[in-house]
């Protein structure tokens, strides 16, 4: 194994587990997370000789955020079938998962825009400059959009539920 591979190796497996969380708020899918950072891990992997010396995390993490964000401006295709699949639904969640729940819920009744800015810039602690730059918008519109999706998100939580939420994400 050549020294670049044992290096972005020790990188993937610092890293990986990161780049899940922040795939999965980005998407909502667990798999389809699964696949985005893995398509992320593999274009960094081609630009390793690069960016090594860099911030390779910061690099992945563009680089998921953009996959993430062309996927959705492409046209959403379903495959129908016959029969409707059944939903279980357990009732019995703790109160870390009715959080999580929740805030996977809100984050997919925000706009594109609005679960991105809200993902880099609490998840994954970026500031709003940060956000701007990772997105390639001005830092009004990151604020702007951040402040209209907490707005939004903080409607639906109603009273202790966004105070629970904000709690365990610190």
């Amino acid at each position: 194994m050549a020294r670049g591979d044992v290096e972005f190796a020790e990188f993937v497996r610092v890293s990986s587990a990161r780049l899940l969380r922040a795939a999965y708020l980005l998407t909502g899918d667990r798999h389809q997370a699964e696949d985005d950072v893995q398509t992320a891990l593999v274009k960094t992997f081609a630009s390793w000789g690069r960016i090594r010396r860099q911030d390779p995390f910061a690099y992945t993490r563009r680089v998921l955020a953009n996959h993430v964000i062309d996927r959705w401006r492409r046209p959403f295709r379903e495959d129908a079938t016959e029969e409707l699949p059944e939903r279980t639904v357990v009732r019995d969640f703790t109160d870390g998962v009715v959080t999580q729940e929740w805030l996977m819920r809100e984050l997919a009744e925000l706009s594109a825009r609005e679960r991105a800015v809200v993902v880099l810039r609490h998840f994954c602690d970026l500031s709003e400059a940060d956000v701007a730059a990772e997105l390639k918008v001005s830092l009004g519109t990151v604020k702007s959009t951040n402040s209209r999706a907490l707005a939004k998100m903080r409607v639906a939580a109603g009273p202790g539920l966004l105070e629970c939420a904000a709690g365990r994400a610190s």
